[in-house]
């Protein structure tokens, strides 16, 4: 049984704790707010974020992130996106070199287009220790045990292996993948495309509408992957297409509830309020369309929830000059 690290005790970083720790392994979580540490040391359950998950006694929290890194033999980040470079920064005055560190956070960072594992690799130094986890894991159902399969990425097959044998179980089955450039792409991607079904939903614009949405959106993410050099069949897997549809229909789905939160009238700003909650697709739709510009790919419907998101463009208005845009070969 191994010492993990997981930094980060939102929705998606207790569901995983909850996993590992049901593989016997010793859990340190790493909380941003010392109340939620001091509440699951106390009760074994997090107050705020899946307060139905029961942990054992081999998982105790800290706000102290060089406490909760000590002696860590593999690491595991769930922090939000616009985050992880800050709490990478972190971490590299403390964590050996040769620790394992895999990353289920999903989007672009602002400014620079780098990819999650590409700032972990910039500030932590040896690559080839690091992967990225991803795929239609709500964590809500995984915290139930309900069945789910992901994909870990790596630039060598060793690392992909070690974190695939680190989070499989019974329910919870996990395929290995080298592309990592193209599995960490799809993960940003869908969040947007999960918004713009969102905004069909909220709109009444019907299941033609919904699954025309996604279908153009996994193109666009296609394009944007095979510049960035990653592989097409990456994108018809479960970190692509299974992801994709899970977002883009599930309940669970933030990203999908915020665009028909949008369509009625609210804003991102109220909505992660109330939910308290980041919206990972709203962080990333702008990097996307700075990389797609910067590329000269055309993303239509990344464009039109940008424009939406940022410039007060009418929700009704963008689906009616999506559906009129020049006609062209699939």
């Amino acid at each position: 049984m191994a010492k993990v690290s997981v930094i980060g005790a939102g929705s998606w970083g207790t569901a995983v704790a909850w996993l590992l720790d049901g593989k016997e392994h010793t859990v340190t979580l790493w909380a941003f707010e010392p109340e939620i540490a001091d509440a699951i040391n106390a009760s074994g359950r997090n107050p705020i974020y899946l307060p139905h998950v029961q942990f054992s006694d081999r998982t105790t929290a800290s706000s102290d992130i060089a406490k909760a890194l000590k002696g860590a033999e593999a690491v595991v980040m769930v922090t939000p996106s616009i985050g992880v470079r800050r709490v990478a920064e972190k971490m590299a005055a403390v964590l050996p070199a040769d620790t394992p560190v895999v990353i289920l956070s999903k989007g672009l960072e602002s400014g620079t287009s780098l990819l999650m594992t590409e700032i972990l690799e910039e500030l932590l130094g040896n690559p080839a220790r690091i992967a990225a986890l991803s795929g239609p894991n709500h964590a809500e159902e995984v915290s139930r045990a309900v069945p789910s399969a992901t994909v870990v990425a790596a630039h060598t097959q060793e690392t992909a292996s070690y974190f695939q044998q680190l989070f499989s179980t019974p329910f919870f089955r996990v395929y290995t993948n080298t592309d990592l450039t193209g599995v960490e792409l799809c993960g940003a991607g869908k969040n947007v495309i999960a918004i713009a079904c969102g905004l069909c939903d909220g709109l009444g614009l019907g299941d033609n509408a919904k699954a025309s949405l996604m279908t153009r959106g996994l193109a666009e993410l296609v394009r944007l992957g095979k510049a960035r050099g990653a592989q097409t069949e990456t994108f018809m897997g479960l970190a692509g297409m299974g992801d994709l549809i899970v977002t883009c229909t599930s309940k669970h789905s933030r990203n999908r509830t915020l665009g028909e939160e949008l369509a009625r009238g609210g804003t991102l700003d109220g909505y992660q309020k109330r939910t308290k909650m980041v919206v990972e697709g709203a962080v990333a739709c702008a990097s996307i369309y700075e990389l797609a510009q910067a590329c000269g790919i055309e993303v239509p419907i990344t464009q039109l929830i940008y424009q939406i998101l940022y410039e007060g463009f009418d929700a009704e208005l963008g689906a009616s000059l999506l559906m009129t845009r020049p006609l062209k070969q699939e």
